[in-house]
C-alpha cells in the first residue's frame, strides 16, 4: 500500500518548498517525471519545460560524448547509489559546480520503477577553492622561484617542513638533506651553546614575530651574516602550528658598510693628518731659520774666540743641542712633506749594504740584522740620505720593540701596481723591515705614524721617526703600510717608485768641504728673515766675500740694477709677494749667466715655478756647506 494521501501531500510540500536543492525523479530511461522549486531557482527551468526531458541536458557536451549520464544511472541502479561532484548546465547556458547523489526507487517488490536526484550548487565554494588553490600554487611558484632568500617552513619543534631552491642556494644543503632536521644546525656553536634557536621560536610565538642580524653557518662550515625573520603560523583558534622562516644573506651588503666606514675613517685620518702636516710645515719652517741663525752665529763665534775651557764647551754644548733641534725641525718637515729632498736613482740594496756596519754598531750585539734582496732588482727614485735616516729610523723603533733581543730583517722586491688608491700605475720597490719585537695591537698600529705619538718612555722618543719615514714615502711619490700583532712583531713596508736603466747613487759619506773659495765674490743675500739674512751675511763675510743684502726679491732685483758686477745671488726659498724661484726668473731673463742658489728646508713650492738646472741648499746649513755651493756655482766645472 502507498502512502496516505495526506501523508503524500505533506512530502510534495515538503520538497516543493526547498530552493537551495534541486530535487526530482527520474523514470527508468532517465527523464524528468518531478521538478521542485530548488531545481527551477538554480537550473533555470519551469517544470513545463523539462518535464518529459532527458536529465543529461543538465551535463556538459564532454560529459555527454563519454557516456556519463547514463553511468550515472548504472552505477544508482546496481550499486543503490551514485555521488559526484561536477560541472553541470543551466537553461541559460552557464556552468555551476553540483553536489550530484542518484538513489534507485523501487517498488516493494524490487523492480526499479525510476530515481530519485538530488543537487546541490556548490559552485561558490568550488570558486572560493579554485581561488584559494591558485593563490596557493602562485604563492608555491613564487617561493620555489625566490633565490636571493631562503624561505622554509618549521613545525612548532623547530624541525625543517619545507626548503626553497633560495635556501638551498644560500645554506647547501638539498631538500633531502634538511627536511625533518631542526633549524638550529643554521646557528653558530656559540649561538646553540646561550640557547640562540629556542629563544628565536620562544619570541616569535609569544609576539608573533622575531628578527635580527646574526652569523650563521652553511653546510661547508663557512660562516655569512644573515638577516633573520621568523613569523608564527596559528590555526583558526590561536593556536601555533608551524614558523614561517625568511633568511637572506647580507654579507656582502655588510662588507660594502664596513668599507665604506673603513673609508670614512681613512678620508677623515687623511684630513687630519693634512691639517696636522701644514701645521707642523708653518712651525718647522720657522724653526729651521731661527736655527739658522743659532747655528751659524754659534758656528762663527766658536771660530773666532779662542778656546777657553769655561766658555769653549758652553758653545760646542749648544750648538749640539741647536743640531738636535735641526734634526727635529727636518723629520718635521718629513712628515709635513714639505722637507727639500734631493731626488736620485738608488741601488738600495748596495745602500743597505753600506750602512750595515753602521746599523751593527747602533742596535746592539744582542740582535741580528739579516738582508734578503733579489737579483737585478730596479732601482729606486727617492732621496738616498733621506732613505738611510729612514731605515735607522726604523731599525731603532725594532730594536726597543726587542728588549730581550732578537732579529731584524731588511728585504725588497719589486711590485707592479695596476690599480690602487694611493701609488699611481707603475713598477715599484716594496722595501721591507720586520722585525720579532713585541709588536702593536690594533689600536696602537692605528696612530703609529702620527706625529708625536710614542710608545716609548718619556724622553726617550720624539714620536716623530714613523712620520718622518711616512713623509719620505709620500714626498718620493711611494707609500708606507704596516702589519703588526702582539707577539709576533712588526712589519713596515715603504713602497719607492722605480726607475729602469738609470745609474744608481749610493752615498758614501760626508765629504770633507772647503772652508773657502778661492776667491773674493760680490753676493746679493735675500732673505724675508732678518736673523736669517744676518747670519748668511756673516758666514760669507768671513769665507772673505764683500756682501750685499736684500730682504725681498724686489728688492733684490732693485740692488741688481745698481750693482750689475755682482757674481753670485743666494736667495731664499720661502717669500712674501715673491718667491725664490720666482725670483731666480726673473734674474734669468735680465742676467741670463748670473748663477744663483736657493736656501729652503721647506719643499712646499709649485712645481712649475722650480728650475732643476738651480742648486738648492737645505736649511740649516752650516759655513762648510755654504761654502762648497759656493764654490760649485762659481767656478767653472773641469772636463774629466
Amino acid at each position: 500500500m502507498g502512502a496516505p494521501p495526506v501523508v503524500e501531500d505533506r512530502y510534495r510540500l515538503l520538497v516543493d518548498a526547498i530552493t537551495d536543492y534541486a530535487i526530482y525523479m527520474l523514470d527508468t530511461d532517465g527523464r524528468v517525471t518531478s521538478w521542485n522549486a530548488g531545481a527551477q531557482r538554480f537550473k533555470g527551468y519551469e517544470p513545463s519545460e523539462i518535464l518529459g526531458e532527458h536529465f543529461s541536458r543538465f551535463y556538459t557536451d564532454r560529459d555527454r560524448e563519454v557516456g556519463t549520464p547514463a553511468r550515472a544511472l548504472r552505477v544508482a541502479a546496481e550499486e543503490g547509489r551514485f555521488e559526484q561532484e561536477g560541472w553541470r548546465v543551466r537553461k541559460d547556458g552557464t556552468e555551476f559546480w553540483a553536489h550530484v547523489i542518484i538513489d534507485p526507487v523501487r517498488s516493494p517488490t524490487g523492480e526499479l520503477v525510476g530515481y530519485a536526484k538530488i543537487t546541490r550548487d556548490l559552485t561558490e565554494r568550488k570558486l572560493a577553492e579554485e581561488s584559494l588553490r591558485r593563490s596557493q600554487e602562485q604563492f608555491r611558484l613564487l617561493v620555489e622561484g625566490v633565490t636571493d632568500y631562503a624561505i622554509y617552513m618549521l613545525d612548532p619543534s623547530g624541525k625543517v617542513s619545507s626548503w626553497n631552491p633560495g635556501a638551498a642556494r644560500i645554506k647547501g644543503y638539498m631538500p633531502d638533506e634538511i627536511v625533518g632536521e631542526h633549524f638550529s644546525r643554521f646557528y653558530t656553536d656559540e649561538d646553540r651553546a646561550t640557547g640562540e634557536p629556542a629563544k628565536a621560536l620562544e619570541t616569535a610565538a609569544r609576539v608573533g614575530r622575531f628578527e635580527k642580524e646574526a652569523w650563521r653557518v652553511r653546510k661547508d662550515g663557512s660562516r655569512f651574516m644573515a638577516h633573520v625573520v621568523i613569523d608564527a603560523i596559528r590555526d583558526s583558534d590561536g593556536e601555533v602550528i608551524g614558523f614561517a622562516k625568511v633568511t637572506r644573506d647580507v654579507t656582502e651588503r655588510m662588507e660594502s658598510q664596513r668599507a665604506l666606514e673603513e673609508a670614512r675613517e681613512a678620508l677623515f685620518q687623511s684630513q687630519k693628518m693634512e691639517a696636522v702636516g701644514q701645521l707642523t710645515g708653518g712651525i718647522a719652517h720657522d724653526f729651521n731659520n731661527l736655527l739658522m741663525a743659532v747655528l751659524g752665529s754659534l758656528e762663527l763665534v766658536r771660530k773666532r774666540v779662542p778656546y777657553d775651557p769655561r766658555i769653549t764647551p758652553l758653545i760646542d754644548n749648544a750648538m749640539q743641542g741647536a743640531q738636535r733641534g735641526a734634526v727635529l725641525t727636518q723629520r718635521m718637515l718629513a712628515f709635513a712633506r714639505k722637507q727639500e729632498l734631493k731626488m736620485e736613482v738608488v741601488d738600495v740594496p748596495s745602500l743597505v749594504r753600506g750602512l750595515m756596519n753602521f746599523l751593527d754598531r747602533t742596535i746592539g750585539p744582542s740582535i741580528e740584522v739579516n738582508m734578503r734582496f733579489p737579483g737585478n732588482l730596479l732601482r729606486a727614485h727617492t732621496d738616498p740620505y733621506q732613505l738611510e735616516a729612514a731605515l735607522m729610523n726604523l731599525a731603532v723603533n725594532a730594536r726597543d720593540a726587542m728588549p730581550r733581543g732578537g732579529s731584524i730583517t731588511i728585504s725588497a722586491r719589486p711590485e707592479r701596481v695596476k690599480t690602487h688608491p694611493t701609488l699611481a700605475p707603475g713598477d715599484y720597490i716594496q722595501l721591507v723591515v720586520a722585525d720579532t719585537g713585541d709588536g702593536m695591537d690594533e689600536a696602537t698600529l692605528a696612530r703609529a705614524t702620527e706625529p708625536f705619538f710614542t710608545t716609548k718612555g718619556v724622553g726617550k722618543g720624539t714620536g716623530l721617526g714613523l712620520s718622518m719615514v711616512h713623509g719620505l714615502a709620500a714626498q718620493s711619490g711611494g707609500w708606507l703600510t704596516m702589519k703588526s700583532r702582539p707577539g709576533v712583531g712588526t712589519q713596515v713596508e715603504l713602497w719607492l717608485p722605480v726607475i729602469a736603466g738609470a745609474a744608481s747613487h749610493v752615498p758614501t759619506g760626508e765629504c770633507d768641504r772647503p772652508a773657502e773659495t778661492g776667491r773674493r765674490l760680490r753676493i746679493l743675500a735675500v732673505d724675508d728673515d732678518s736673523l736669517v739674512l744676518t747670519n748668511t751675511a756673516a758666514m760669507l763675510d768671513d769665507l772673505g766675500h764683500e756682501v750685499i743684502v736684500a730682504s725681498s726679491g724686489k728688492e733684490g732685483l732693485e740692488a741688481l740694477r745698481s750693482r750689475p758686477d755682482i757674481d753670485l745671488v743666494i736667495s731664499d726659498e720661502v717669500m712674501p709677494n715673491m718667491t725664490g724661484s720666482q725670483f731666480a726668473q726673473a734674474i734669468r731673463r735680465d742676467h741670463p749667466e748670473l748663477p744663483v742658489i736657493i736656501t729652503s728646508g721647506y719643499a712646499d713650492v709649485a712645481p712649475e715655478e722650480t728650475n732643476p738646472d738651480i742648486p738648492r741648499l737645505a736649511k740649516p746649513f752650516g759655513q762648510g756647506d755654504l761654502a762648497e755651493y759656493v764654490r760649485d756655482a762659481t767656478e767653472p766645472t773641469v772636463p774629466a
